[in-house]
């Protein structure tokens, strides 16, 4: 488990992150999101012990990482994957990152196959690593020692869309077997498939969080029905907000059983009941427009 109690950095005048409380459950894999500059990285930093607070707290297991008796045994870290000796051979990188959490040498062999890597790809130099090959060894480095609890920046950049297939995978078997996952990434479809819960933050500060179901629920259902102004007015009775769409269906801030519950209760024959369809991404674009540093002209 990992809980994050009122977690502010400031440097001088500014804050880069802002007073932030949330909890990463274990059995669970937490999306950690928000637009370049939001203070992500900083807040991870904190978590492992890289980055002093400036006051808050961040407890990994019940407590902060440097009281963690080997913390590299207990917690899976992995924010930056290009930060390897380019001069050591991947197998190299394993057998040290091995060696500094007691697993031995017997576990590497048994990591590299767990991350998708060849006794050949192994046998090469970092320096001559593709990204994608890169990750996979800092993701490695961070599973050798079999911890509870993983901490992860942009694992799947530079995967491919198989490697993002195998990571989704390894992910969603690692939380099943009791551990936590917080997982930072810009490719929001994958996080809107493997994460269970959610965490946006902007400029330093959390603009929402909770289940993914929760979240992505307050998006609000589109329905269309064979009567479309007795539908209209059916929502309007029920004070639901609601906005017309040019196609003739109706936008309704609510969830669909609330609205079929309605359909029933006024005899109406709906044509279609789902989701607005934005998901993950509109949701994310609408909560940290204000805030992200890269917006179009």
């Amino acid at each position: 488990m990992i809980e994050i109690e009122n977690l502010t950095k400031r440097y001088g005048a500014f804050t880069a992150v802002d007073d932030i409380s949330f909890t990463a459950r274990p059995g669970r894999v937490t999306g950690f999101l928000g637009p370049n500059g939001a203070g992500k990285s900083t807040a991870m930093r904190m978590m492992c012990g890289l980055t002093p607070a400036t006051s808050g707290s961040a407890r990994i297991l019940g407590r902060p990482y440097a009281a963690l008796p080997n913390p590299t045994r207990h917690v899976g870290v992995m924010l930056d994957a290009s930060a390897q000796h380019a001069g050591r051979t991947g197998r190299e990188v394993l057998t040290l990152a091995a060696i500094l959490v007691g697993a031995g040498r017997g576990q590497v062999d048994a990591t590299l196959e767990r991350v998708g890597l060849t006794s050949r790809e192994a046998e090469r130099r970092v320096g001559n690593y593709s990204l994608g090959m890169r990750q996979r060894l800092g993701l490695g480095a961070a599973l050798v020692g079999d911890p509870r609890v993983l901490i992860l920046d942009e694992p799947a950049n530079g995967l491919d869309p198989g490697g993002i297939h195998w990571m989704r995978g390894l992910l969603r078997d690692y939380a099943r077997d009791g551990g936590t996952v917080l997982l930072s990434s810009h490719l929001l479809s994958e996080v809107e498939i493997i994460a269970d819960d959610l965490v946006l933050i902007g400029r330093g500060r959390i603009v929402a969080q909770g289940t993914k179901e929760e979240l992505l629920s307050a998006a609000g259902v589109v329905v269309d029905a064979t009567d479309r102004a007795a539908l209209r007015a059916a929502v309007e009775q029920s004070g639901l907000e609601h906005t017309p769409r040019p196609d003739g269906t109706l936008a309704v801030a609510a969830q669909t059983a609330e609205v079929g519950e309605l359909a029933l209760r006024h005899g109406l024959v709906l044509t279609s009941l789902g989701s607005s369809g934005g998901g993950l991404e509109e949701m994310f674009l609408t909560l940290t427009s204000d805030d992200a540093r890269e917006v179009a002209a």
